[in-house]
């Protein structure tokens, strides 16, 4: 992985989540300290994570927006700081301005959640030379989970992010520098959450780019076994995450960076020494 290129030769990588917020549903507050989210990256990085990705905006189901400047002013300082102590950092925003500034900091990929909702942000990773996450979302973080309909959503959430990766490409970021995520907990149901673990993986790696999967924490774990906070979600995450793996995810997003790894580990030397 470098110059802008998500995908991997001979592991499945690793991204740390970093919040720099109040209000994020797992770890709101945990990091909301400038100087508390660098001691987290750093950490993380000295853990063995590929990048580590901060985020200054909540995107949990119901969260309210914040603008452009406060969310600058989040992550700014742990970029900057990051940045400098060698760690390849990726910034968690949808917005071109809140990019820009990021990737001047020296943030070296953007994981846009709405897939270029904002028009100019393709146009901003691709002056920068830098990696693009396209995330699928339905809504926005206040309307997703208000009851999400698909005919069949593994293929309507492939032809939504083919068309957006489409359309980075047309406005110059380069190919290999696009990862796809199907958006776990975006505008899903359980059935959809679990059925794009899968085959939803499966068919996006398929299109030829990078697949990162997201399922740490999320609400769809307690959906299956009941009554879990967030925080106890982690062994439930591993499954989660190796599934997705075995079906050809080559990056996980994790909280529980020490765990992540080990699954990791583990599941490639599993599905990619039976290879």
């Amino acid at each position: 992985m470098g110059g802008g290129v998500l995908g991997n030769a001979d592991h499945t990588l690793v991204m740390g989540v970093v919040n720099v917020t109040p209000d994020s549903f797992s770890d709101g507050g945990d990091h909301f300290d400038p100087e508390a989210a660098v001691r987290r990256g750093l950490e993380m990085w000295s853990q063995g994570v590929d990048m580590v990705d901060v985020g200054g905006e909540s995107t949990r189901p119901g969260a309210e927006g914040v603008d452009a400047d406060e969310e600058a002013r989040r992550v700014l300082p742990v970029v900057t700081a990051l940045a400098s102590a060698g760690v390849v950092v990726s910034v968690d925003t949808s917005k071109a301005e809140v990019a820009a500034a990021a990737l001047e900091a020296g943030a070296a990929v953007i994981n846009d959640v709405t897939a270029l909702g904002d028009p100019a942000m393709a146009e901003i990773v691709a002056g920068a030379g830098a990696g693009l996450i396209l995330m699928h979302m339905r809504g926005t973080p206040r309307t997703m989970q208000s009851e999400p309909r698909y005919d069949d959503v593994v293929e309507e959430v492939r032809a939504d992010l083919l068309r957006r990766a489409g359309a980075a490409i047309a406005a110059g970021v380069a190919e290999a520098a696009i990862c796809l995520d199907p958006g776990i907990g975006f505008g899903k149901d359980l059935e959809h959450n679990l059925v794009l673990l899968t085959n939803g993986v499966a068919a996006l790696a398929d299109s030829g780019h990078p697949v990162l999967v997201g399922a740490s924490r999320k609400s769809f774990i307690d959906r299956v076994i009941g009554g879990v906070p967030p925080r106890e979600r982690d062994p439930a995450t591993v499954a989660a995450h190796t599934m997705a793996i075995a079906s050809g995810a080559t990056m996980i997003r994790v909280h529980d960076t020490l765990g992540g790894l080990r699954a990791a580990r583990v599941a490639d030397a599993i599905v990619r020494g039976a290879k």
